[in-house]
């Protein structure tokens, strides 16, 4: 049996702490440059160092954090309930619906999801609502098949064929009954689903086509190091650090949901 990964949960909760709770006590800014403090390394005055604007670069790691983890959350969340409609809808419905749904996602499937990114965001200015948009349309597909299947499962239960033979509403069944089971799926995919649009919107910044300046992003504090790398490591390795953290956090803890799920199936 996986143990609870008290470890990933701390560190996520330090992260957020970090970027919602630390900015308050920590009085430096992340916009203000400073001619004196250029490319400073990590001190007690700056734990972070400074970058070559002279900006305190922990600040701008907290700044970024805010906006990261607010198009991780919000990606994530709506990705993974358009794959819930979607996947219970072929599921349930099966038929003309379910092989309109397959050609959709094998359609989506076709495209390597990034490039399908550079080609969305190419068209319009970035901004968070923008890239939450994007990264949902773009990261729905996994969710969806994974819920297909096992609304497939669902619907061989002899109470949910006794229920379509009394002709119930579909939405009650739904609700009522397919929920509940199915919603263990919904948060692993979710956790999951953090991880992968934190990291999209990472690239998508890194690269100069994600969030905007004066909008601070982990990607765009990671891309202004990267010119300096050799003289000043700290303007990329902290908010590359920020990324690890939380990825490897968020997949521990969809590992340990998803092995709790398995066991009590395999109870069952």
């Amino acid at each position: 049996m996986k143990r609870v990964p008290f470890i990933s949960i701390f560190l996520l909760a330090f992260v957020f702490l970090l970027c919602y709770v630390f900015p308050y006590i920590y009085f430096q800014s992340p916009y203000e440059l400073n001619a004196d403090a250029i490319l400073l390394a990590p001190s007690f005055e700056h734990p972070m160092g400074t970058d070559r604007l002279g900006r305190d670069v922990m600040a701008r790691v907290m700044q970024g954090g805010q906006v990261s983890l607010i198009i991780g959350v919000l990606s994530a969340m709506a990705a993974s309930f358009l794959g819930l409609i979607i996947g219970v809808s072929a599921g349930f419905f099966r038929g003309t619906i379910d092989k309109s749904i397959v050609i959709l996602i094998d359609l989506f499937l076709t495209f390597p999801t990034f490039f399908l990114l550079l080609a969305l965001i190419s068209y319009v200015d970035a901004s968070i609502w923008i890239l939450v948009i994007v990264i949902s349309v773009t990261g729905w597909m996994g969710m969806a098949r994974m819920i297909r299947s096992e609304s497939f499962a669902i619907s061989h239960k002899p109470y949910i064929k006794i229920l379509k033979i009394a002709k119930v509403k579909p939405l009650k069944i739904l609700v009522k009954y397919y929920t509940p089971l199915l919603a263990p799926i919904f948060f692993i995919s979710f956790t999951f689903g953090v991880s992968g649009a934190i990291l999209a919107e990472s690239g998508l910044s890194f690269l100069g086509i994600g969030i905007t300046p004066p909008q601070i992003s982990w990607g765009t504090v990671l891309s202004e190091g990267k010119e300096v790398i050799d003289i000043a490591w700290w303007l990329s390795f902290f908010p590359g650090l920020m990324i690890f953290i939380v990825t490897y956090s968020l997949i521990n803890i969809s590992d340990y949901l998803q092995s709790k799920t398995n066991e009590k199936e395999s109870i069952e």
